[in-house]
């Protein structure tokens, strides 16, 4: 949404409107703008539609999310960990419409580029299995649940391990 450039210069002109204002005397002013100064400095390293599509995601709203997602044209000039993230969300909305084959895709895009967060990682490995699962693929299926078991280091995904487990004795 907005270039990197751009917020750069938003943060430089901020910080320069608080001095100003410390100069001033206004020491209330300068300390607000402060304060304000804080969503740049976040939205650098945290990409607007990654956070907006998580937002959609979080109230259900799948076609919201597909539609800010979509409006990315190269998420390759995203930073590393960002692309990974907007991997694992075209993953999870694609996995919820039923597109199987490009929900994998996308799950192995967000793992090769890399996760920062373990129980992501664990999220996108239970995903994987329950694709392999569902083309009767036991061994990759059981592979991807061992990963994940082995990221889940905070127990999240236990009991949806558990039913993986299950549900892979029957196969």
């Amino acid at each position: 949404m907005l270039n990197k450039i751009i917020k750069y210069l938003v943060i430089a002109a901020m910080l320069a409107w608080s001095v100003w204002q410390y100069a001033d005397g206004n020491i209330g002013n300068g300390i607000f703008i402060n304060l304000l100064m804080v969503l740049p400095i976040f939205l650098l390293f945290r990409h607007e539609t990654n956070l907006l599509a998580f937002w959609f995601l979080r109230r259900n709203k799948l076609d919201r999310a597909r539609k800010v997602l979509e409006s990315v044209k190269h998420p390759e000039a995203f930073p590393k960990t960002q692309a990974a993230y907007h991997h694992f969300l075209k993953g999870l909305i694609e996995s919820q419409g039923g597109a199987v084959g490009k929900s994998e895709s996308h799950f192995k895009k967000a793992l090769s580029t890399g996760l920062r967060m373990g129980h992501d990682k664990a999220l996108a490995n239970l995903n994987l299995a329950g694709i392999a699962m569902s083309k009767r693929r036991k061994r990759e299926a059981i592979n991807y649940m061992n990963q994940a078991k082995k990221q889940d280091t905070a127990g999240l995904l236990d009991e949806q391990i558990k039913m993986f487990k299950k549900q892979l004795g029957k196969i």
